[in-house]
């Protein structure tokens, strides 16, 4: 960044600490600040978590992106039967720590205090699973899907609070398989409506993740 000594930055450690600081030392291996001013932004009122197939190219990063730029905490690539990226096992964890960096670089550029985690890719059987937050959705093209204010004014029937956390489900090009779609629902996913037209699978994601902070951030 070309910064030197006697210059001031702003530093922050992904858990909502911002500092502004100064370089007093600055080399090749490291840099030795003087905190000047210190603030802690507060925890995002909904833990979002987005479960997305790994779509083809570098799409990944764009919803990877956005989606840090949304505030979402937690990303969970998904192998599903029609991803078309065939990742190595041996592979994953690269891939982890790629997206990983651009959750980070995200950060930088919005001012995203709070660092979304990425996870190493599973299968959406394993994720399905292991999902276990209060509200579970999966934008599903099908005539039972409903918009989300359709779904929670479900929930605020039978709840006295809108859910703090919430996971989220976004398929791959050519949607997920019926028998994903079956095996989400069976797991207690509410199958979610994006409107009559049929969107791409970074479109989907970015407006799922909009609407879904939206209703669960403002509360």
């Amino acid at each position: 960044m070309r910064c030197k000594e006697g210059d001031r930055i702003v530093v922050f450690n992904g858990e909502g600490t911002e500092s502004e600081a100064e370089i007093l030392e600055a080399s090749k291996k490291e840099v030795r600040l003087k905190p000047l001013l210190t603030q802690q932004t507060d925890r995002p009122p909904a833990i979002i978590t987005l479960g997305q197939a790994i779509p083809k190219g570098k799409n990944m990063d764009l919803i990877i992106q956005k989606a840090t730029e949304l505030g979402a905490s937690k990303i969970v690539p998904l192998l599903s039967e029609r991803t078309v990226v065939q990742i190595d096992a041996s592979d994953l964890e690269k891939k982890r720590q790629k997206w990983q960096r651009v959750a980070i670089e995200a950060c930088k550029q919005c001012g995203q205090n709070w660092l979304p985690s990425v996870e190493t890719p599973v299968t959406v059987d394993q994720w399905v699973k292991q999902s276990k937050d209060p509200l579970r959705i999966v934008a599903a093209i099908s005539p039972a899907a409903q918009p989300l204010k359709s779904i929670l004014a479900d929930w605020d029937e039978e709840n006295d609070s809108r859910p703090a956390e919430a996971s989220l489900m976004i398929g791959p090009e050519g949607d997920f398989t019926p028998a994903e779609i079956s095996q989400a629902l069976g797991a207690g996913f509410a199958p979610l409506s994006l409107g009559p037209i049929i969107l791409r699978s970074e479109t989907a994601a970015i407006y799922a993740l909009s609407v879904t902070s939206y209703e669960l951030m403002n509360r």
